[in-house]
C-alpha cells in the first residue's frame, strides 16, 4: 500500500511539473515570435523569399549551427573568415549585407529558430484563398490538445488516489485494524491544497498574460466602408506609399488620404480589370468595380459628368493602428531620419488586401528594434549633432559593420517615446 501511495504522489508531482514546463515552453515560443517580428520580419518570411531567403529549414542548410549564430550576430565577420556557405550566400544575393544583431543572445536566436521551425511545420490553414499557414490557429490547436491531456492526467491521478484509499481500507479490514471513517475529498487537506496550487498557477498565468496583452490589437483586421486592396495599389500597380500617405515624411501622423487623392486616379479608372480576383478576410470574392462605385458615392461623382469636389463627403475609415495616449511616435522621424521602411512596422503591406495590424506594437517590440537596428548615420544631416560618433567612424574606433544603433543615440531613453 505504501508503494502505491508513493506512486500516486510521484504521478501528481510529475503532472504538476509537466504543466509548469509546458507554460514555460509556451512563453519561450511566444518570445521567439516577438523576436522574429522585431528583428527578422522586415526582410524575411518563413516560407517565402523576400529581400532575403525564406527561413524555413535554415538550420538544415547551415552545416554548423555555431556559424549560423555567428552569421546572425555579425555576418560580415563570417564572410571575412572565408566560410564557404556564407560567402556563397552573400554572392547569391548580389553582395547585399544583412543587418547585424550583436545584442541577440544565443538563447534568443534559438527561440527565433524554434519559432521558424514550428511555423514551417504547421498545418496549412483551410478556407483562405492563398492557403497560407496560420500560425495562430496552429498554436490554438496545440493549446486545446494540451488542455485535454492535462484534464485526462488530472482525472487519472484522482482515480488512483481513490483506488489507493480503498485498497488501504480493505487491507486494514483484513488485518483487523480499526478503519477510520474516510475523509470526503472536498474536506481532504491534501486535495484542497493541490487544487488551490493548480488554480493559482493557471489563474496567475492567464491573468498575467491577459494583463500584458491588455489594449494590444495585433492581427486586428476590421471591415472598412470600402474594400481597398493595398495588394492591388501598392503591390501590382507599384503606387508609392507616400503618394497616399505623404504626411509620413513631414509630420507625426501618416494620415489617411482624402477622397480627392483617390479621385485623382479614379476619375479615369471606373472599373476593376485586374487579372487577380479579390477576396475579403472571410474568403469571399469581392467585386472590385462595385467598390469603385462606393467611392463615387462618397465623392458625389457621376461617371461621364464633371465632378464637383465640394459635394464629396469623408470616408469613415476604421482606424487600425493606435498607440496609447502616453506614447509618442513620429512618422517623419522614422521615415526621413531613420530611413525605416513601411514594411518594418506594417508588415508586407503590398501583399495585403484588407489591412491588419502586423506587429503587437508593444514597448518590448519597439525597444528590441531600437537596440538592434542600425541607423543610416553616415552623410545623414539629422545626426550631425553626434560629432563623437562621426569622428569614431572616420578614425576606425567604431566597428563599421556594427555601426551606430538607435540605442546609442538615446533610442531607449524613456522620454524618447513617453510624454
Amino acid at each position: 500500500m505504501i508503494h502505491l501511495s508513493r506512486f500516486a504522489g510521484k504521478l501528481i508531482f510529475g503532472f504538476t511539473l509537466a504543466f509548469i514546463l509546458q507554460l514555460g515552453n509556451g512563453a519561450f515560443a511566444q518570445d521567439g515570435k516577438a523576436l522574429f517580428s522585431a528583428n527578422c520580419a522586415s526582410c524575411h518570411a518563413v516560407s517565402k523569399k523576400l529581400t532575403g531567403p525564406a527561413l524555413a529549414g535554415v538550420e538544415d542548410r547551415w552545416p554548423d549551427k555555431k556559424m549560423l549564430h555567428a552569421w546572425i550576430k555579425n555576418n560580415q565577420a563570417v564572410i571575412k573568415s572565408g566560410y564557404p556557405y556564407a560567402v556563397n550566400l552573400y554572392n547569391e544575393y548580389n553582395k547585399t549585407p544583412m543587418n547585424t544583431f550583436p545584442n541577440l543572445t544565443d538563447a534568443e536566436i534559438d527561440a527565433i529558430l524554434g519559432y521558424i521551425n514550428k511555423t514551417a511545420t504547421a498545418t496549412p490553414a483551410t478556407g483562405t484563398p492563398g492557403g497560407e499557414v496560420s500560425a495562430a490557429a496552429a498554436e490554438g490547436d496545440n493549446t486545446l490538445l494540451f488542455g485535454i491531456l492535462t484534464l485526462v492526467l488530472a482525472v487519472v491521478a484522482f482515480i488512483l488516489l481513490q483506488v489507493n484509499a480503498n485498497l488501504r481500507k480493505l487491507a486494514d479490514d483484513k488485518d483487523g485494524i480499526p478503519a477510520h471513517e474516510p475523509v470526503p475529498f472536498w474536506r481532504n487537506k491534501t486535495y484542497i491544497a493541490f487544487v488551490a496550487v493548480i488554480l493559482f498557477l493557471v489563474g496567475g498565468f492567464f491573468t498575467v498574460k491577459g494583463a500584458i496583452g491588455l489594449g494590444r490589437t495585433q492581427s486586428y483586421e476590421p471591415k472598412q466602408p470600402i474594400f481597398y486592396s493595398h495588394k492591388v495599389h501598392a503591390g501590382i500597380n507599384q503606387i508609392n506609399c507616400l503618394y497616399c500617405h505623404g504626411n509620413a515624411q513631414e509630420s507625426k501622423q501618416a494620415t489617411i488620404p482624402s477622397v480627392n487623392v483617390c479621385m485623382n486616379c479614379h476619375l479615369a479608372i471606373n472599373e476593376y480589370s485586374g487579372k487577380e480576383k479579390l477576396y475579403n478576410a472571410e474568403g469571399e470574392e469581392v467585386n472590385g468595380t462595385a467598390e469603385i462605385q462606393k467611392l463615387y458615392k462618397y465623392a458625389g461623382y457621376t461617371p461621364g459628368k464633371p465632378w464637383d469636389a465640394s459635394k464629396a463627403t469623408p470616408i469613415e475609415w476604421t482606424r487600425i493602428h493606435n498607440l496609447p495616449d502616453h506614447v509618442y511616435f513620429n512618422h517623419s522621424q522614422h521615415v526621413m531620419a531613420g530611413k525605416v521602411q513601411c514594411q518594418t512596422c506594417h508588415g508586407e503591406i503590398n501583399k495585403m488586401d484588407e489591412v491588419k495590424q502586423f506587429a503587437d506594437l508593444s514597448m518590448g517590440w519597439c525597444i528590441n528594434c531600437h537596440r538592434t537596428t542600425q541607423v543610416q548615420f553616415k552623410d545623414n544631416g539629422y545626426y550631425s549633432i553626434f560629432e563623437k560618433y562621426h569622428e569614431q567612424l572616420k578614425n576606425g574606433k567604431l566597428d563599421s559593420t556594427k555601426g551606430v544603433t538607435v540605442e546609442m543615440i538615446g533610442g531607449t531613453e524613456c522620454q524618447k517615446c513617453h510624454y
